[in-house]
């Protein structure tokens, strides 16, 4: 059976700023200001990124006060490390065996 990998995920999370707020969100969960803090990025082109990345499943909002906090769903990294993790066991049972289709 083929592996693939969730291509829109990888869409998303291939943005430098994404990848950076998914990163910061890997070691806590933050709110906007922190993010804005943290980024260095303008607060409404980081609101549109936070857009993206709770649409595509990536992260959840908690509400505290006046404050949303995002954070980070693991399984949904969990499940793109499995996708390559896959990939890399298919690769590696092809070098072992020397497998290649004929031309």
């Amino acid at each position: 059976m083929l592996t693939s990998v969730d291509t829109e995920l990888m869409r998303v999370l291939a943005d430098p700023l994404r990848l950076k707020i998914v990163t910061l969100l890997a070691h806590e969960t933050l709110c906007t200001t922190h993010l804005v803090a943290e980024t260095g990025a303008k607060q409404t082109n980081l609101s549109n990124h936070m857009k993206v990345l709770r649409e595509a499943g990536v992260v959840d909002t908690e509400p505290c006060g006046r404050f949303i906090y995002y954070k980070l769903k693991p399984e949904v990294l969990d499940a793109l490390a499995g996708s390559f993790a896959g990939l890399a066991a298919a690769a590696r049972e092809t070098v072992e065996t020397g497998r290649k289709r004929a031309c």
